[in-house]
């Protein structure tokens, strides 16, 4: 580390001087509290996002050696394993939050390999943001529908009145269908019909997207 250097830089006598001159340096390149530290986290995130392995543990020992709290680069690394590869290997939300896990932990310096190794998995995974962008188109239809009733066939009727006035009126349940698909819609009137998860064609995704054109081709028969 920067103190050890300090030490080997001086002949091995680790003088009050030194200690000083390491710790400065390691404050100038890396203030947590300011640009460099949002650089630096910026730069791993767009190197795993890029699946570029080299990059993302460069950045990343960069972050560990100047004394960044284990925990953050944890909790980003899962904020990457959610936005960039999302549904493609949903494995990789596993190994990011075990990484998590093994830091709290271990600690330092034995939970360092865990977020490098986690680093590693996240680069080499299929990407897709499908998940992260139909979260952001659903806010939009939200926004413009907030007051939108919920359709009378998702309804509960817990009383007689209100079974009377047609609530849950219309209800398919599943498990009463062939293949448990019912061909209920379940979106408000203004809303049906529209579709906002677009799975791509990598990793898990491609089987996905096999299985929601099963999923509607079977509601069309329902």
């Amino acid at each position: 580390n920067t103190v050890e250097a300090a030490a080997a830089a001086s002949g091995g006598v680790l003088s009050e001087q030194a200690v000083e001159d390491a710790m400065q340096r390691r404050v100038l390149l890396y203030d947590k509290g300011g640009e460099e530290h949002y650089n630096l986290i910026s730069a791993l995130h767009k190197s795993v996002r890029s699946s570029d392995v080299d990059a993302s543990l460069y950045w990343l020992t960069r972050m560990l050696e100047a004394g960044e709290d284990r925990l953050y680069i944890a909790r980003r690394l899962i904020r990457m394993a959610i936005e960039d590869i999302g549904l493609a290997d949903p494995r990789a939300l596993e190994q990011a939050v075990a990484a998590m896990q093994a830091v709290h932990f271990l600690g330092i310096p034995e939970g360092d390999l865990a977020l490098a190794q986690a680093a590693i998995y996240l680069c080499v995974a299929p990407k897709s943001d499908a998940s992260y962008q139909a979260m952001n188109a659903v806010h939009e239809d939200v926004e413009k529908t907030i007051a939108e009733p919920v359709p009378m066939q998702l309804r509960n009727a817990p009383t007689p009145d209100m079974k009377a006035w047609g609530y849950g009126a219309g209800y398919q349940h599943a498990h009463q269908f062939a293949n448990a698909i019912a061909g209920m819609e379940c979106l408000p009137p203004s809303l049906a019909g529209r579709q906002y998860y677009f799975p791509t064609d990598r990793g898990l995704e491609r089987r996905i997207a096999q299985r929601l054109e099963e999923i509607r081709r079977l509601k069309a028969k329902s």
